[in-house]
């Protein structure tokens, strides 16, 4: 079977995925309204998932800036990555991806759980490496 030509540049697929790889090691908030600084609390906040959290803005504007086509392949790699989608049923993948919507891309994709993880075992399938991607970064 022939990988199919993505529209997502593969380095954009790394970087999304390393930065949602940083996301998904935040955990639920657990102080709102802590008065104290970030010293005070040990730095805690920091892994905490927050609205303002900046990794989730940059998450998001990467996610943003991607046209119609390259979010449907970012959505479509997720999906194959979680098992949900073969490599070979790429096209179908694809266009069920168009069921999201542009407008809910970005909250669909930061609200799954593992979601680098699934990115990680997609880009692998067609036989990109994290590792890689690291040494030539």
């Amino acid at each position: 079977m022939a990988k199919p030509a993505l529209n997502l540049p593969v380095e954009t697929a790394f970087s999304i995925l390393m930065k949602a790889r940083i996301f998904d090691a935040k955990v639920d908030e657990t102080d709102p309204d802590s008065g104290s600084d970030a010293a005070d609390d040990g730095a805690v906040d920091v892994l905490e998932d927050r609205a303002s959290d900046p990794t989730l803005q940059e998450l998001a504007s990467v996610i943003r800036a991607l046209n119609d086509d390259q979010q449907l392949d970012l959505i479509a790699l997720i999906w194959v990555g979680r098992g949900d989608f073969s490599l070979s049923d790429w096209d179908v993948a694809r266009e069920a991806a168009r069921d999201i919507g542009r407008a809910r891309t970005v909250r669909y994709v930061t609200g799954i759980p593992l979601v680098s993880d699934y990115l990680d075992e997609a880009l692998s399938q067609l036989g990109y490496s994290l590792e890689d991607y690291m040494q030539e970064a």
